[in-house]
């Protein structure tokens, strides 16, 4: 008997799907990024969760947004204010990143 994934299971994130696939370059941005670029005082994680959300929002990474969705709300940044950073940025990435990226934001933080 095959079981049914759970209806809201969280899919993998991008680079856990990366990691099974191309493990050295999942090592090569872990390493710095986590250990040197995230480690470094001069911003709060906080911080860092509110520019990486709009970077990928203004970049259009769909498949990021998730995981830095949740990071964000781990970092202490609200959902208000999420909803506010995807506001401010539609002005400057556009309108159409700007809703999908709040569709991703409803379907990744409202379940």
């Amino acid at each position: 008997m095959t079981t049914q994934p759970a209806l809201h299971a969280t899919p993998p994130s991008p680079r856990e799907m990366a990691r099974a696939f191309t493990p050295a370059l999942t090592e090569l941005v872990e390493d710095p990024l986590y250990s040197q670029v995230w480690a470094d005082p001069a911003l709060s994680p906080r911080d860092r969760s509110i520019a990486t959300v709009a970077a990928v929002v203004a970049l259009y990474r769909p498949e990021e947004l998730p995981a830095q969705l949740r990071r964000a709300v781990d970092n202490g940044v609200t959902q208000a204010e999420l909803a506010a950073i995807i506001t401010h940025i539609a002005f400057y990435a556009g309108f159409p990143a700007a809703i999908s990226a709040s569709a991703i934001a409803a379907r990744t933080l409202l379940d």
